[in-house]
């Protein structure tokens, strides 16, 4: 299909309804999602929400703000403050579970007071491909994502928004400033402002796409790898400002940026697991046919 018939075909989608209410943060899959919406909809059938926390850099609320603007939907802001839920705070490996629970909750009772009979949201296909245990509870909350219902991926996402003239089409991915701190560490607010003084810090100098991950005091900083040279270029600029906000040691990944890199360990891991429980299964099976052959 090319894009003027994936556009359709999502329109037809949200034609099915009377109004919906899509839970919002400003980046490209939202932003088609709440687009697409307000066209096969009008404007006041459609109600784009977003969640204001500590986990969301500021950055991105006021670029939320403009997108809706952009788009001419209704936007609603709604403070919220995940941290209040030790289950998310401890920051186990399915905390995405508890936040999107919590997300879900919030977004229900916004639709349900407004007589809103479905919530969308931006996953599309390739989210499924990482790990991603926040979907799970989507699902379980019965919010639709007709991105991921109609078979897109991120390309054809970017292909609608470009096509729908939209500001974000070429907008990096952006994950929730949790995602830098390693499992298992407590989130803090603290740590969460660090992070994101420091991320704008390095977006200030003119990185396209940036990561701070935070190893206790250790920056571990991700840019795109044709980025790395001017990084080093800027690396007494860098440490300066970093350890301006309390980092000690300031480190440049020389992977570069990748998608949930804090999940890699978690990936060893499984994987680890799965090669002792096969190795066990093996040395079972065979001990199992020396007694029956004894």
């Amino acid at each position: 299909m090319n894009a003027e018939e994936k556009l359709r075909r999502l329109e037809e989608w949200f034609s099915l309804y009377e109004s919906v209410l899509v839970a919002f943060s400003g980046g490209v899959d939202s932003a088609v999602i709440a687009a697409v919406a307000k066209r096969s909809l009008g404007k006041d059938r459609v109600l784009a929400v977003t969640i204001n926390s500590s986990i969301m850099p500021k950055r991105e609320l006021l670029a939320s703000k403009k997108v809706a603007r952009e788009i001419g939907v209704k936007h609603m802001i709604v403070e919220e403050d995940e941290l209040k839920d030790e289950r998310f705070a401890t920051n186990p490996e399915n905390r995405c579970y508890y936040c999107r629970s919590n997300l879900a909750r919030v977004l229900k009772k916004i639709a349900r007071e407004r007589g809103i009979p479905v919530i969308v949201d931006g996953t599309h296909l390739g989210d499924t491909l990482e790990h991603r245990p926040g979907l799970k509870a989507l699902r379980e909350h019965g919010i639709r994502s007709p991105l991921m219902e109609l078979g897109y991926g991120k390309k054809d996402v970017r292909e609608i928004a470009k096509l729908m003239g939209l500001s974000v089409k070429d907008k990096p991915a952006m994950a929730c400033l949790a995602s830098r701190i390693p499992y298992g560490e407590r989130i803090t607010a603290d740590k969460l402002r660090r992070i994101e003084k420091a991320e704008d810090s390095l977006l200030g100098m003119g990185f396209r796409t940036v990561r701070v991950r935070a190893h206790g005091n250790i920056a571990r900083i991700e840019v795109l790898p044709e980025e790395l040279s001017r990084a080093l270029e800027l690396r007494e600029k860098i440490v300066r400002e970093l350890k301006d906000l309390g980092f000690i040691y300031i480190t440049l990944d020389l992977q570069g940026y990748r998608p949930g890199s804090m999940d890699e360990e978690l990936n060893n891991k499984k994987c680890v697991r799965k090669k002792k429980k096969g190795k066990a299964q093996r040395f079972n099976t065979s001990s199992t046919m020396g007694l029956n052959l004894s």
